[in-house]
């Protein structure tokens, strides 16, 4: 059993929390709004507060100034915290944006500048190709030629080389850079040997 007092204390909180909660809860989602611009984030925002406020009750918060102070400061606070996850979210993007668009115009240029007489012959390619592969590392290379022109998983790569599957990765890392730089001047063709 409670004491009397707690037991008014309950009741005082209740009465007070339905008197604040259905004269003010409409006004505190507009101020919510006004920062965080969805009506839908804002009444959680306000939803989240009242609850805040619903599980201290025990704390003795019965005084209606003090809970509205309590309910602008949760809903203050909230905003704050909704505002500063969207700015990382939106740099976050925008730096994925530009990757993207650097990404895109990289291979615009290489394509415009792409010298179309290395095409002329299967042979150019041939020889392209073969003079970049044989420019890896001995065990990369073993890797790379199984990986890429075999069609072998990482795995059975791993188990036919008894070496890890870490390696692998590693190694067609190294694989990829090396040929990166030997084909810089032939991006498109570097695509295509490593779409293989």
């Amino acid at each position: 059993m409670f004491p009397d007092n707690t037991r008014e204390d309950s009741k005082k909180f209740q009465a007070n929390f339905e008197t604040i909660y259905l004269a003010h809860y409409a006004g505190m989602v507009r101020f919510a709004k006004e920062y965080v611009l969805s009506k839908e984030e804002a009444e959680n925002i306000v939803h989240d507060a009242f609850t805040d406020i619903w599980k201290v009750q025990q704390g003795g918060l019965t005084d209606p100034n003090y809970m509205l102070a309590f309910l602008f400061t949760s809903i203050k606070n909230r905003c704050i915290d909704y505002l500063r996850h969207q700015i990382i979210v939106r740099k976050a993007e925008t730096a994925m944006q530009e990757e993207f668009r650097l990404s895109m115009q990289m291979k615009f240029d290489s394509l415009e500048d792409f010298d179309q007489t290395v095409l002329a012959s299967e042979k150019s390619i041939e020889d392209l190709i073969h003079k970049a592969i044989e420019s890896l590392p001995e065990k990369c290379r073993e890797i790379f030629i199984k990986s890429k022109l075999e069609g072998m998983k990482q795995s059975q790569i791993a188990e036919e080389l008894n070496i890890s599957i870490h390696t692998v990765e590693t190694q067609m890392g190294i694989a990829y850079k090396k040929l990166r730089q030997e084909l810089k001047d032939y991006l498109p063709l570097l695509l295509f040997l490593l779409s293989l």
